[in-house]
């Protein structure tokens, strides 16, 4: 059975850090992207960062410059390191896993990151 488990998320002052951790466990396919998506309330879950197995990596505009996506292929882990936060920042925050042969998504529980300004 395939999981995705999330850690890190909390309560933080606008200006702060957090960081995000998720492992993954039960995947029987070659993962070809580990990442973090975000979603507020009313809107559609969007990206965040995304870590390709080729080693490229993908950043929403907004979050540019402040997170940093890694990810340990050895351990099917992935993090996200989140530095000056601002409120905008704020949402769920799902790990997400996409194996490339079967192509199959997969989705952790979420973390609820707040921001306070």
């Amino acid at each position: 059975q395939a999981q995705l488990v999330e850690s890190g998320g909390g309560l933080v002052q606008a200006g702060g850090s957090l960081r995000l951790s998720c492992a993954a466990s039960g995947i029987l396919y070659h993962i070809a992207e580990m990442g973090w998506y975000r979603q507020t309330p009313g809107k559609q879950r969007e990206l965040v960062a995304v870590s390709s197995s080729d080693g490229s990596t993908n950043y929403a505009e907004s979050v540019k410059g402040r997170f940093t996506v890694s990810r340990d292929n050895t351990k099917n882990t992935v993090a996200l390191q989140m530095n000056n936060l601002k409120p905008q920042d704020a949402g769920v925050y799902y790990c997400n896993l996409v194996t490339d042969w079967p192509r199959r998504t997969y989705w952790g529980q979420g973390t609820q990151v707040t921001v306070s300004s």
